[in-house]
């Protein structure tokens, strides 16, 4: 591992709550996919199987927030820990409602209800962001190796969801995903010393949701919009390997979509950037956006790899400054909360992108539905121009936070205070 990440794990307890925060992470690429398998093996009904997995990513949508504020108030031990029993719980009577016949309205309530999944990334992030919060070269480190985290989830997850589905028993996907965060969060939340301190309700200004920070609403549309491209980059593959006669290839595409994207982090976590933060996310923004043109003219499916992975490079980078712009648009009270509307700007879009383009597919062919992710990226980078502005003012009524670079966001944008 390269110096600067031998660096942030000198610090007692980082290498426990990361290895405790891979296991529990590992559940949110393999759910959805594990769901959508499961009933297609059982019912053959995919319409049903992606109607489920759009109610499960919506009522995480609705309820993560509200799980991460209710952390940053009482601490993660405190509320982690119910939130993951009851989300075990209705996952595994969504999978004996399944198994058993049981009405179609029973697996949407077991579904909803497992929405109260706990953002375990935001977590994790919050930790490096306490121990780190003074020293921006590791801050920004830290955040680099927990995209790469990210990423190398998204390869193996859906592999192992589909492949335990498949070649065990249908429900063997979910279920090994629900023990996954049923384990990552009781490790994670067993280790009390790099717990960040909770910040009850009484403390002035904490009763208000986080997003009423014009960045994080900046950020967390743009994030609407790049969830869409990753639903819509999804079912079109799918689709197209479908339609080349190699559907099982469509997973390890995918795969080397996220590879390109690990391996940017990798390399943006080893250099030390200068400059404005806010114009590095939208420039990240952008290469997203552009990315997806080469999509629409993919005739094969190795052509198709090429495209996703060059894709795949603009995808951790922009991940990683978004965090850093949470860090100084958000109030540390409220951090988790902040990080976990990124996560759920992504869930919405996913949803989103994924229905759109599952009736794209079906009016007009897999490759069409690309078409999808281009207006995505489009929209992604429309509402990053507009609200570029507001990224570039500091909090207001907070304390100073500071950017990627280690400048404090306040001092650096003094020009538009006075």
């Amino acid at each position: 591992m390269p110096s600067p990440y031998r660096a942030i794990f000198a610090a007692p307890g980082t290498k426990g709550f990361s290895a405790a925060g891979l296991i529990g992470r590992l559940p949110i690429s393999m759910v959805g996919v594990g769901i959508l398998t499961m009933i297609s093996e059982i019912t053959g009904r995919y319409a049903m199987a992606s109607a489920l997995t759009g109610t499960l990513a919506l009522a995480a949508a609705v309820v993560g927030p509200q799980v991460s504020r209710l952390v940053d108030q009482h601490g993660q031990r405190a509320v982690l820990r119910p939130a993951t029993l009851i989300c075990v719980g209705a996952v595994t009577l969504l999978l004996v409602a399944a198994a058993n016949g049981w009405p179609d309205w029973t697996l949407f309530v077991c579904a909803a209800v497992a929405g109260c999944v706990p953002s375990v990334g935001s977590m994790v992030r919050a930790r490096w962001t306490v121990i780190y919060r003074d020293s921006p070269r590791e801050l920004h480190t830290a955040y680099s190796f927990e995209s790469v985290v990210d990423e190398v989830c998204f390869i193996f997850g859906p592999i192992l969801a589909i492949g335990l589905s498949t070649t065990w028993f249908p429900e063997a996907g979910p279920l090994i995903a629900a023990v996954c965060l049923l384990v990552g969060v009781w490790l994670l939340t067993a280790q009390r010393a790099t717990e960040p301190a909770p910040h009850p309700r009484t403390q002035d200004g904490n009763r208000t949701s986080a997003l009423r920070s014009p960045g994080l609403q900046v950020l967390t549309a743009t994030f609407v919009a790049t969830g869409a491209i990753f639903g819509s980059i999804d079912v079109s593959t799918l689709a197209f390997a479908e339609e080349q006669g190699h559907k099982s290839a469509a997973s390890f595409i995918l795969a080397i979509w996220a590879a390109g994207s690990c391996l940017a982090g990798i390399v943006f976590g080893l250099l030390h950037l200068k400059g404005r933060t806010e114009l590095r996310w939208i420039l990240g923004v952008c290469a997203m956006a552009v990315s997806m043109i080469p999509l629409l003219l993919a005739g094969n499916l190795p052509f198709l790899a090429v495209a996703l992975f060059v894709s795949g490079l603009a995808i951790a980078p922009t991940m990683i400054t978004t965090m850093a712009l949470i860090e100084a648009h958000v109030p540390h009270a409220k951090l988790t909360e902040g990080m976990t509307w990124i996560s759920t700007g992504l869930a919405v879009g996913i949803a989103l992108g994924s229905s759109v383009t599952g009736w794209v597919v079906d009016a007009a062919g897999a490759r069409t539905g690309y078409v999808v992710s281009i207006s995505a990226g489009a929209a992604a980078a429309a509402v990053a121009f507009a609200g570029y502005r507001r990224l570039t003012r500091p909090a207001q009524g907070e304390e100073p936070a500071t950017d990627g670079d280690g400048d404090s966001t306040e001092r650096q944008h003094g020009d538009r205070v006075a």
